[in-house]
C-alpha cells in the first residue's frame, strides 16, 4: 500500500470517528492518536494559543499521547514559541531537538529521548487557534507528503475547536435568553429581572460589565437601573446625558465602539480608561414602539462585538423592554404606577 493510500484511510477513519462525537477533548486525542500511529511517531501533543500573549503558547497540552507527565509539566519551554514562520511556511522542523537553539529545555528534551520535532499551525478561517506537534525517538527527516498529512489534522484539530466553541456559545446564548424569558414570566419585579440580566451578560459572553440605563422623566438623563461589574466610582461619576452615543441609541440605533479612547461620542473617557473599559456596546431597550433605555455592555479589552452576540443582546434588551411593560401593565390595573415611576425612573410615555 502507498504512502497516499495509507494517509487517505488513516483520514476517513479519523472522519468517521470524529463524526460520532462532539466532544472537543475526545476528537483532539482522536488527532494526536491518528499522528503518532499513522507517521510512526513518539508522541505529538496539541497545544493552544494563549490569548493574554500573542508570541507564546500555553505550557499545557489540551491533547497528547507519548509523553510524560514530568515532560509535559516542565513549563513552557517544552512547546515551540510561534513565530512569522510557522504561518509562512506552514511548518516549523527542527532535526535535533536536544541542540537546536530555537527551542528552550533541551536537556527535558533529551531525558524524554526526543530526537525530531515537527510543528504545524492549528488554524481556523485564518485564526491560528494552536499548534500541534510531533516527536520522534530518533533524528528524522520529513516528506512533503507527511507534513501536508500533518497540516491537514491540524485542520481537522482548528476545526473541531471552533465548533466545540460554537456549540458552547450557543448553548450559553440560550440559556441566558431562556433564563431571562423564565423571570419575566415568573416576576413583576424588574429591578431583579434587569440585575440578573446584566450578571448572565457579563458572565455568558465574558465580558468585563453590563448595565441598564432607562430614560428620565425629561428625557434629557438616563438613570442607572441595574448594573455588574462596574466599580462604585465609576456608577457615581456624575449624570449620564441622553446625547452622543446614547442619544443615536435612543433613536434604534445599536452602536459598538471597539476603542473608547479615540471614539468622540463617549462621554466621561477619563472615567473609562480608570475603570478599564476598552470597548462597549449601545443596545436600546424599547418597550411597545418607545425607545426607554440603553443596554450597556463594556469590555476590558478591545473587542469586535460578533453579529451572535449583537442579535443576543438586542433580543434580551426587548425582553427587558417586555418585562418592564407586563409590570407597568400590571400595576396601571393596580392603580400603582406612580410607585413604578419612583423605583425605576419611568416616564408615561413608557405605556
Amino acid at each position: 500500500m502507498s504512502t497516499k493510500e495509507v494517509f487517505f484511510r488513516a483520514l476517513s477513519k479519523l472522519s468517521r470517528e470524529m463524526g460520532a462525537t462532539d466532544d472537543q477533548d475526545q476528537m483532539l486525542q482522536l488527532i494526536v492518536s491518528t499522528a503518532v500511529k499513522t507517521l510512526k511517531a513518539k508522541a505529538a501533543v496539541i497545544f493552544l494559543v494563549d490569548e493574554g500573549e500573542e508570541d507564546s503558547i500555553r505550557n499545557v497540552a489540551v491533547a497528547q499521547v507519548g509523553l510524560s507527565d514530568k515532560y509535559i509539566h516542565a513549563g513552557p519551554g517544552h512547546a515551540v514559541k510561534i513565530s512569522p514562520q510557522l504561518m509562512k511556511d506552514g511548518y516549523m522542523y527542527f532535526r535535533d531537538a536536544t541542540t537546536d537553539k530555537r527551542l528552550m529545555n533541551r536537556a527535558a528534551k533529551k531525558a524524554e529521548g526526543i530526537g525530531s520535532i515537527l510543528s504545524v499551525p492549528v488554524v481556523d478561517k485564518g485564526v491560528m487557534l494552536g499548534i500541534l506537534s510531533l516527536y520522534t525517538k530518533d533524528i528524522r527527516a520529513f516528506t512533503k507528503d507527511e507534513i501536508d498529512f500533518l497540516s491537514i489534522l491540524a485542520e481537522q484539530g482548528g476545526s473541531a475547536i471552533e465548533n466545540a466553541h460554537l456549540i458552547r456559545k450557543l448553548r450559553s446564548h440560550s440559556q441566558i435568553f431562556l433564563k431571562l424569558a423564565a423571570s419575566i414570566s415568573e416576576s413583576l419585579d424588574v429591578k431583579s429581572i434587569l440585575q440578573a440580566m446584566t450578571e448572565d451578560l457579563v458572565n455568558g459572553l465574558q465580558i468585563k460589565a453590563a448595565s441598564v440605563r432607562l430614560l428620565d422623566e425629561d428625557k434629557r438623563t438616563v438613570k442607572l437601573v441595574a448594573s455588574f461589574g462596574l466599580s462604585e466610582a465609576y456608577l457615581n461619576k456624575g449624570p449620564i446625558m441622553a446625547d452622543k452615543n446614547i442619544a443615536e441609541a435612543l433613536k434604534g440605533k445599536t452602536i459598538a465602539i471597539k476603542n473608547v479612547r479615540k471614539d468622540q461620542g463617549i462621554q466621561y473617557p477619563k472615567e473609562k480608561e480608570a475603570e478599564g473599559i476598552a470597548s462597549m456596546l449601545y443596545v436600546p431597550i424599547k418597550s411597545k414602539d418607545d425607545i426607554i433605555g440603553v443596554l450597556n455592555l463594556y469590555s476590558s479589552k478591545p473587542r469586535d462585538f460578533t453579529e451572535d452576540e449583537i442579535l443576543l443582546v438586542t433580543a434580551l434588551a426587548y425582553q427587558g423592554g417586555l418585562a418592564i411593560n407586563n409590570a407597568c401593565l400590571y400595576l396601571t390595573i393596580q392603580d400603582d404606577v406612580k410607585d413604578l415611576k419612583e423605583n425605576i425612573w419611568s416616564h408615561k410615555c413608557w405605556f
